[in-house]
């Protein structure tokens, strides 16, 4: 038995959603190993997330019916819990299993952001810092959060009120918001529960400012938790989703902080006052890249997984209407509408996936270089997470709510566990960078390496396609063409480079007929946007193609995920095809093949639907789904949990006080 199916609480698996899996064309366990790590991976990982269902505390029953105040509590109890699982288990705090057993738990778990206080440490801390703050942190002794963002500036940093004021004569800095717009504004575990804060401020020393900078500032006492003098703190209220985490303000009015509590490995502030600074001014914004690297591949594309796994489950057992006349209903997946809707999204899962696995490994290569002070690579990292993150949550976060459309009417109901993966991911399109902002940061990228192209300058590895010459025209001539990944790569590095040289010269234009360059840049900002759109899409088919390709000893499963990526490549031609024929690379014509070529693959994929989804490995409780459980007993799943709802069992105090008296006052004329 599989070990998913063991959360099916012992009902028989629905006769049309067995079905589905009868006759599987690839090992869907072997499809697991490759998304996983390997099985080694794997394993460890079912270890942990099995580990972690069995415990009571964990107990994820019965969400849907909790309140906010009750939400908190019971990630606080997890966080710490867990806390005392990873010593039970001698579980490494920065190993494996912390990834797993986070997920294993959906998101119901506090101090989240007390990892990313860790993780500035660890960054951007000097060994004696490290050695001074990280075992306070990693015990609980002190609970920190990260705060920058500020309720008059978030992704622009420079922006930022803040101030941090070094005063040489006491050797400490005078951390300051001067005005209601500095108060810092949405930090996690701010609200009720951190002890410290590493809080993003200007920084000013001796007359002179010089950007941002993070400052360890204490909060609140460690003895009875109340806010320290000088410091307003507290809780920002009810939110979109989000109910178990602590969003918090922070307001701080001349704090004084010791010189040591400045993070200096990149850059410090000397005795006298005056500035020393190691290497990019970018480097203050890497525990933003890191935590982008994070956020893609353990939140936002696993919101996407899940919702497919659901809707793609729920869409195998669901029958409505008539496919052939005087027929059983059909299941809804059998219409090509709904494959329309559902199977792109798997593939975009897929997608992201390795996306976000190259992704990683940029990262880890380039932080080993930074750690040795060399910067080369900084800028280009920078561009490739902003650009994934704003591409990422903006397509996961709509392709869930396609996915919860998609499941008509028992998709609007929590039970469904859709509208909660909603709410959660749809917040990424914002937190870390709002989307926008993010890619004409790309984009100011690849307009310095467009200009470097043109006079024959080396590019970085992922623009370096800027300084090929472009074919004329796409070289497809029947629809079988387009499944050819050296045709749609070809169009897809077109419409990048035609979109991205078209920004630049418009911006050229513009600037030497006399506009001034930040009024070019605005007048361009939409083709801009397009641009860096483009660029990442490029990258993203690329490296989807590249971990295909390498999967030479699983023709089977090879097969499977070649037509993903093809369908993932046409879908965007499909949709996006105002952009492949702008520049005339693609011909009417060609559209059409296309666009054959990808109604083709949605029948063949649909066979394999429900078998790729269950090798993303879901656990029913993991879920929290009545529409997605890996039995498909949807309908039993509905009833059962509407009848858990411990509201049914109370009579509802409305009875008394509105509808007694009008109820019983018409009783005697009955």
């Amino acid at each position: 038995m599989a070990w998913w199916k063991v959360s099916s609480a012992g009902k028989d698996v629905n006769p049309d959603l067995a079905i589905e899996r009868e006759s599987p064309s690839f090992n869907v366990e072997t499809l697991i190993n490759i998304l996983h790590g390997g099985a080694e991976e794997t394993r460890l990982r079912r270890s942990v997330v099995t580990t972690i269902q069995k415990d009571p505390v964990f107990s994820l029953e019965d969400l849907y019916f909790k309140t906010r105040a009750e939400r908190y509590e019971g990630a606080i109890r997890n966080a710490f819990h867990l806390k005392k699982k990873f010593k039970e288990f001698g579980w490494e705090d920065n190993g494996p299993e912390v990834i797993h057993a986070y997920r294993a738990l959906s998101g119901e778990y506090a101090l989240n952001i007390h990892n990313v206080f860790t993780q500035s440490l660890n960054a951007l801390g000097t060994d004696q810092q490290i050695a001074k703050w990280l075992p306070l942190a990693t015990n609980y002794q002190i609970l920190g959060t990260y705060a920058q963002t500020e309720l008059g500036h978030g992704t622009y940093l420079r922006g930022l009120e803040t101030t941090a004021t070094f005063d040489p004569k006491t050797q400490e800095f005078i951390v300051d918001t001067p005005n209601i717009t500095a108060t810092k504004w949405w930090p996690g575990d701010l609200g009720k529960t951190c002890t410290h804060a590493l809080v993003l401020a200007q920084l000013h020393s001796m007359g002179k400012k010089y950007g941002m900078h993070p400052f360890i500032v204490p909060v609140r006492s460690l003895k009875d938790h109340s806010p320290l003098p000088g410091i307003t703190v507290g809780d920002i209220g009810p939110k979109m989703s989000f109910d178990q985490v602590d969003n918090g303000y922070l307001m701080m009015r001349n704090i004084r902080i010791p010189k040591e509590n400045m993070l200096s490995r990149f850059s410090e502030v000397l005795p006298d006052g005056s500035y020393v600074k190691r290497g990019s001014d970018q480097i203050n914004y890497f525990t933003m890249i890191s935590v982008r690297v994070s956020m893609i591949g353990n939140e936002v594309v696993d919101s996407l997984k899940k919702a497919c796994t659901i809707a793609v489950r729920y869409s195998a057992v669901r029958r409505q209407s008539e496919l052939k006349p005087r027929a059983q209903e059909a299941k809804i997946l059998d219409y090509q509408t709904q494959q329309q809707k559902l199977l792109p999204l798997l593939a975009t899962c897929y997608s992201i996936h390795f996306m976000a696995t190259y992704v990683a490994a940029v990262y880890n290569k380039v932080f080993k270089e930074i750690r040795v002070e060399n910067f080369s690579s900084l800028a280009e990292l920078h561009a490739i997470t902003s650009g994934i993150k704003a591409f990422a949550t903006e397509i996961c976060s709509n392709g869930v709510e396609v996915c919860r459309k998609a499941c008509g009417g028992h998709g609007y109901s929590l039970y469904s566990g859709l509208p909660t993966l909603y709410t959660r991911v749809v917040a990424s399109c914002t937190y870390e960078g709002e989307n926008t902002v993010l890619h004409l940061q790309v984009a100011r990228f690849l307009i310095k390496c467009f200009a470097a192209a043109q006079s024959g300058k080396p590019l970085p590895q992922t623009t370096s396609y800027l300084s090929t010459r472009l074919s004329s025209g796409c070289q497809a001539n029947t629809h079988l063409d387009f499944l050819n990944p050296d045709v749609y790569m070809k169009a897809y590095e077109s419409r990048a480079y035609r979109l991205i040289a078209s920004a630049a010269n418009k911006l050229h234009r513009l600037v030497q007929s006399g506009t001034e360059q930040y009024e070019a840049w605005n007048n361009t900002s939409v083709e801009l946007v397009k641009a860096s759109i483009a660029h990442i899409h490029y990258l993203t088919v690329k490296t989807f193609t590249s971990a295909v390709s390498t999967l030479s000893t699983q023709p089977e499963i090879k097969t499977v995920l070649k037509r993903l990526c093809d369908l993932y490549a046409l879908h965007g031609i499909f949709t996006s095809a105002g952009d492949f024929l702008q520049h005339g690379y693609l011909s009417g014509k060609q559209l059409e093949l296309a666009t054959t070529a990808y109604l083709g693959l949605l029948a063949e994929l649909r066979k394999d639907a429900v078998l790729l989804v269950d090798a993303f490995d879901y656990s029913d409780q993991q879920l929290i789904s009545a529409l997605g459980t890996y039995d498909g007993n949807v309908y039993h799943n509905l009833l059962e949990w509407s009848q858990r709802n411990p509201d049914i069992k109370k009579v509802s105090p409305v009875f008394e006080k509105y509808l007694k008296p009008y109820l019983q006052s018409n009783q005697s004329k009955l």
